[in-house]
């Protein structure tokens, strides 16, 4: 084979060995993943097995199984037949082991068993990047992120879907029995034939229709009227304009600065309204700022959470919901009626005062009624334009200041909300991009949880890799 660049002979023997670290350059990713866990305090982080029993057949240490789990994820692995695999043909798997290799249930467990040490391991690697002053600014973005659970949604019952199938199975009876009003018809020696088949068939639809009534009321009796069955943690949701799957909710605060996943957390909930304050306190207890700014989109507006932000000392940017039936009419809406703080009192588009009358209670939130009398409505040249009713009200949450002062800062920084979608929409693309078109591997919740930790883990690994370089890296890791 002349003129080609040729390899060696399999069988030739070598009188010195290369070394197995000889394999790995000093600029390898490996090394990184092998600095990091190394310097980890894995008792105290809760890891089981740190200490070897002093009988039975000798185990795994732990730092061996999660050195292969962090790179199994930053290499876009995460099945543990396929880090078996790894161990196997892998060099750099190889290297990162000693040559171990543990048989997939070995590494299965290890994840199952050790979760909520595998999250603490998260947060260690954040804890580093703050001590390397990465999060100087303390402005994150934060978001919500469909991910597909490993329940299909054909094992997903809601209240629609057990209608939709106790209906079929009533079409299915009807048309029997219409079937059986026609076999009435026929020759004796048929209907004796086609009777008995056609009842069997009913019969089993009947018991079938008991079965579906049941799941039905145990649906109804259900928290949110939905059951999963594979993964019963996991809840049936809209995914914009792609209908709906059975999935989890993940959110992510992101560091605007360098793009790094500074708290993350799955939940169950279809909606983000209610994750705006716990996300945001996650946030400042990783930071240890007493003040941090969120950028946030509208799907997290909620007077609450806003003002128990604010009290907290984390200033939130968040759009206002545009929710007014009136000005979805075409009629003038809230934000036409000017507020007047020194008099407490509110202007409409016609110049006449509506004031503070009485107060309200809606949902725990007490609301501040205000409105001009009937007579001055009634006589507006603009009442078609403002009003159906006799009189119009407008109500005012005894916290809304807050709420203005939030959205005159908006106005004040108008890149606010590009900023947020730059910031946090790409580590999602990032990490689906990982997973492929796939879903998540485990079931429940907490390990569904633990899985999301290791994605996370992995992101701001290559993410510092890419900021740093691998040997600065490695050096900080060691100080």
């Amino acid at each position: 084979m002349k003129r080609f660049v040729e390899g060696e002979d399999r069988s030739q023997g070598t009188l010195f060995p290369e070394r197995l670290d000889d394999y790995i350059a000093d600029d390898n990713p490996v090394r990184v993943i092998d600095a990091f866990v190394e310097e980890l305090d894995l008792a105290d982080l809760g890891f089981d097995r740190v200490q070897p029993q002093a009988t039975g057949r000798p185990g795994y240490h732990p730092a061996s199984l999660l050195k292969i789990y962090v790179y199994g994820y930053l290499n876009r692995i995460q099945s543990s037949r396929r880090l078996e695999r790894e161990t196997q043909r892998n060099v750099e798997m190889m290297w990162l082991t000693g040559r171990l290799m543990p048989d997939f249930k070995t590494i299965a467990d290890f994840r199952k068993d050790n979760g909520k040490a595998i999250r603490r391991v998260c947060r260690e690697f954040i804890d580093l990047c703050r001590s390397m002053e990465m999060f100087t600014q303390a402005i994150v973005a934060i978001d919500g992120s469909k991910f597909k659970a490993v329940n299909s949604k054909d094992r997903n019952d809601t209240k629609a879907s057990m209608k939709r199938r106790i209906a079929r199975v009533e079409q299915h009876i009807e048309r029997y029995l219409s079937l059986l009003d026609d076999v009435d018809k026929d020759e004796p020696s048929v209907r004796d034939t086609k009777v008995p088949e056609l009842e069997d068939k009913i019969a089993a639809l009947k018991e079938r229709m008991q079965q579906l009534k049941k799941r039905e009321r145990d649906v109804l009796a259900h928290p949110d009227q939905q059951i999963s069955e594979t993964d019963p943690d996991s809840r049936l949701m809209k995914k914009g304009g792609m209908g709906s799957q059975v999935s989890y909710n993940v959110q992510t605060a992101v560091d605007t600065k360098h793009k790094l996943i500074v708290a993350h957390d799955v939940t169950n909930a279809a909606v983000d309204r209610n994750q705006l304050f716990p996300l945001a306190g996650l946030t400042q207890h990783t930071l240890q700022q007493d003040e941090i700014k969120v950028l946030a989109d509208r799907g997290y507006y909620k007077g609450r959470a806003i003002k128990d932000c604010y009290d907290a000392g984390i200033q939130v940017l968040v759009p206002k919901i545009l929710t007014s039936g009136s000005k979805a009419a075409g009629r003038f809406g809230k934000q036409d009626f000017h507020y007047e703080e020194a008099a407490d009192q509110y202007r409409c588009p016609a110049g006449e005062i509506l004031q503070r009358r009485f107060n309200t209670v809606e949902a725990g939130n007490v609301l501040h009624v205000y409105f001009a009398p009937v007579s001055v409505c009634r006589n507006c040249a603009l009442k078609s334009q403002c009003m159906t009713s006799a009189q119009r009200r407008i109500r005012r949450w005894e916290h809304e200041d807050l709420l203005d002062t939030m959205e005159q800062e908006l106005r004040n920084t108008p890149d606010a909300m590009s900023v947020r979608s730059q910031t946090v929409e790409h580590p999602f693309g990032t990490l689906k991009a990982w997973m492929g078109s796939t879903h998540f591997l485990t079931r429940r919740l907490k390990n569904v949880r633990t899985e999301m930790s290791l994605h996370v883990l992995a992101y701001n690994l290559r993410r510092m890799m890419s900021i740093m370089g691998v040997v600065p890296l490695m050096e900080a890791i060691r100080a």
